[in-house]
């Protein structure tokens, strides 16, 4: 069992509305709405995104890597989550 677990019906239920949030930009295009409000909905996506994000690399940290730390192998759990952490910031 995966760290994130105790949390997924929340990330589940913001991917929804991640996901609901996409298909009105769709119609908003389709629509031809104004491109402020289209990219104010972008903006929301990306911030959304970006909550569920962090959700999981907390779950990793404090799951994954802090187990891999209490067993003495947390040397490649901590390079692989500072992979993950440079990736995210670019």
């Amino acid at each position: 069992m995966h760290a994130y677990q105790e949390k997924s019906a929340d990330m589940l239920a913001r991917l929804k509305k991640i996901e609901g949030q996409t298909r009105g930009i769709q119609k908003m295009i389709e629509q031809d709405r104004y491109c402020v409000d289209i990219l104010s909905q972008l903006s929301s996506i990306k911030a959304a995104l970006t909550q569920v994000e962090l959700m999981l690399l907390e779950s990793h940290t404090r799951g994954c890597v802090s187990d891999a730390i209490r067993q003495d192998n947390g040397e490649e759990k901590i390079l692989e989550l500072m992979q993950v952490i440079r990736a995210y910031v670019k």
